[in-house]
């Protein structure tokens, strides 16, 4: 943007210098400062709210740290907003993207991330393997379609605030309790029909799971699985997890890594891989979270959550006490 007839002095200037001419001949100026309003500051923001004020043919400027696109009928992530390595807040919200690119996980950077009214099914696991575990704090999924989240989902260790508000979920990561930064989680109107056993784990200062059919709570109706004797594979697994011997994939088979990862624990403390009793019952949202949107419109804050028993002694022993209660 410099003036045309200073630049033209300038280039000839800086030929006739190359050609060797005597400094006193040259065409040269008095140098200024320049004015404050003369020089354009990097561009940190951008706000784009229509189809036709996206840029098609213009580059985002590499300084930006915010940007919002959003009611632009977008169906994939733009490849050029894969290379703002500055940003922090990345709006995407009411569009029709399908699908996320692993890429996005190379914005190291980034720490707010709407996806809001989308047409999503899945959150993959490359994602939550990617810097976002560091970086990502906000991220909105509501208003998509996604049924289920990966267990890999729970890497995301630096979440504070988690929206999956009208989705289509049938169950929250079974690892949930391993996200202990979050403190905003809300998932109301989705298909969850109990919550998982570690949810207990979570420590929250708001929590939404309204319009969800939660089931009933039966502990006298218990899901055995138990498998007597225990197998060789079920024994090692229970004395590796209780026992915390270091596994890994370079030890296991990746399928059996991913089996101890997600382990479940008993009443008692103790470790089942796939031999188990498993029930449902009830607990007050309120051990989990400071303030809790009803359950449901009967004034209710309590839901079902998983509960597992390693042996029949233990459910047994957890059996007379819930009856002696009751």
């Amino acid at each position: 943007q410099a003036n045309v007839i200073n630049l033209k002095t300038f280039l000839s200037a800086v030929r006739l210098a190359h050609q060797g001419s005597d400094t006193g001949v040259l065409p040269l100026s008095p140098l200024v400062p320049a004015k404050n309003s003369d020089v354009e500051k990097p561009k940190t923001k951008m706000i784009i709210t229509s189809r036709r004020d996206y840029p098609l043919t213009k580059s985002f400027p590499f300084s930006l740290e915010h940007l919002q696109t959003s009611y632009c009928k977008l169906a994939r992530i733009d490849t050029r907003v894969l290379c703002l390595k500055k940003l922090r807040k990345l709006d995407l919200s009411h569009n029709h993207i399908k699908q996320l690119p692993a890429t996005l996980g190379d914005l190291v950077c980034l720490q707010e991330l709407d996806l809001h009214d989308n047409h999503l099914e899945a959150f993959s696991g490359a994602l939550c393997n990617s810097g976002l575990q560091k970086s990502l704090q906000f991220l909105d999924l509501s208003q998509n379609q996604i049924q289920a989240l990966p267990i890999e989902f729970c890497q995301l260790r630096g979440l504070v605030q988690l929206r999956l508000d009208d989705n289509a979920l049938l169950r929250l990561p079974c690892r949930i309790g391993q996200l202990s930064h979050l403190r905003f989680l809300s998932a109301a109107r989705n298909k969850l029909p109990f919550l998982p056993s570690d949810f207990r784990k979570l420590c929250l200062e708001n929590l939404d799971l309204f319009g969800n059919p939660f089931e009933q709570p039966n502990p006298l109706v218990p899901n055995i699985q138990l498998k007597i004797p225990l197998t060789l594979l079920e024994c090692a697994a229970r004395a590796t997890v209780n026992h915390r011997i270091p596994f890994g994939r370079h030890l296991l088979p990746s399928h059996l890594c991913k089996d101890l990862e997600v382990a479940k624990t008993c009443r008692c403390g103790s470790a089942c891989l796939s031999s188990f009793i498993q029930i449902t019952v009830t607990m007050n949202l309120h051990h989990v979270a400071h303030t809790v949107v009803l359950v449901d419109n009967m004034g209710g804050t309590e839901a079902p959550i998983l509960c597992y028993f390693c042996s029949l002694d233990c459910y047994s022993q957890f059996l007379d006490r819930h009856l002696q209660s009751n």
